[in-house]
């Protein structure tokens, strides 16, 4: 017998499905019963979403000017929140949580307008179009980065954090190692598809300006697209630097754990996974996000000292090369980095969150919740 369904719905990319993976995972072991909402792209981590059932919902987004578009995209809204109600009315969860992205409008839309208890968690420091679009109408806002006492939604938005995954959690049981005397540096280097394809070029370029002595100590881990992988491998291999480069790696937490410095994007799932592990990074917000959310971002990690943010811009190879050359050469303070990082960092994130969720299910103001965690 469980407590009831909690209905989540998410946009089918990671970056809105692993917040909401860990709050299922919480959820369940709390007692209730899970239902994921979500488009088709989800269908890749599915198998990993601890969801006792995935629904798909029809919905789009309305980016193009073209009239014809419009109208197909607002019956496709329609169609979706009209198959989200006949779901919402057979499941009877008691609350529906959103993570962004567009699939979740119909499926809260419905769930507001029948008077379910409903939440959306937004990931960032600026809040994404489809949670503006939900803000009025939700019972609480749980934020990322968002602050709390501030903005016109002030009163419902509890400062949660971004859950982790497990592996995030466990990685950061590994104390940072600084690499003294002669020891190996291992260079972390991520960031997405698009990220990829600017630190292929830049990170190798800046260590091949190193001199000799100090490039040999670096031990790099580098994501890099499958079209630019065997350039960067054949660029480390002249180079002498032991590299292990990949499009994805299953056991980045890991690879972040055994890090000296990380160079990376800094969207919000990645920003808190390097607070909670506790690791120095040099964030490169992606310049061409139309919120500009992962400057945002990074600027809240580096404003507690843990993070250096450099637009890609002003990153030559020049100047990351000259960073690169200090960061080994100074391990305290990539250590003090390393601690300013972990401070910040809110591994309780998913249990937080799920406490909001249950509060407001049974109906809880944010007010009430507040004065429950004082």
């Amino acid at each position: 017998m469980t407590k009831g369904i909690i209905l989540l719905a998410a946009g089918g990319t990671g970056g809105h499905l692993f917040p909401a993976e860990a709050l299922a995972h919480e959820l369940k072991a709390m007692g209730y019963s899970v239902h994921l909402v979500t488009d088709s792209r989800a269908e890749r981590y599915a198998g990993k979403f601890p969801a006792d059932e995935v629904h798909v919902v029809p919905s789009a987004t309305i980016g193009s000017k073209n009239p014809v578009s419009v109208v197909k995209s607002l019956w496709t809204l329609w169609s979706g929140m009209r198959a989200a109600r006949k779901l919402i009315a057979r499941l009877k969860p008691k609350a529906v949580v959103g993570f962004g992205g567009y699939p979740t409008v119909p499926p809260l839309l419905a769930a507001t307008g029948m008077g379910v208890p409903s939440i959306i968690h937004e990931q960032n420091a600026v809040m994404g179009r489809a949670n503006k679009a939900l803000a009025s109408r939700v019972k609480a806002i749980a934020g990322g980065f968002l602050p709390e006492g501030t903005g016109a939604f002030a009163a419902k938005t509890v400062t949660t954090g971004n859950p982790v995954r497990p592996a995030v959690l466990a990685a950061a049981n590994t104390p940072y190692a600084s690499a003294v005397g002669d020891a190996p540096f291992h260079l972390v280097v991520f960031g997405g598809s698009q990220g990829a394809q600017y630190f292929s070029k830049a990170v190798p370029q800046a260590i091949c300006r190193l001199d000799d002595e100090v490039r040999q100590r670096f031990k790099v881990t580098q994501q890099a697209r499958p079209e630019d992988r065997d350039g960067v491998i054949a660029t480390y291999e002249k180079l002498g630097v032991p590299a292990e480069v990949s499009p994805f790696f299953t056991d980045m937490a890991e690879r972040i754990a055994g890090a000296q410095l990380v160079i990376c994007r800094s969207g919000a799932s990645t920003v808190s996974e390097l607070a909670v592990i506790g690791r120095p990074a040099i964030l490169v917000p992606y310049p061409y996000a139309l919120d500009h959310d992962q400057a945002a971002n990074a600027a809240a990690l580096a404003a507690k000292g843990g993070a250096r943010v450099i637009a890609q811009a002003e990153l030559t190879a020049d100047r990351l090369a000259g960073i690169l050359n200090d960061a080994i050469g100074k391990p305290q303070s990539l250590a003090e980095m390393a601690a300013n990082a972990r401070e910040t960092g809110k591994p309780d994130a998913a249990s937080l969150l799920a406490f909001l969720v249950e509060a407001i299910a049974s109906g809880l103001t944010v007010e009430k919740f507040r004065e429950t965690r004082s």
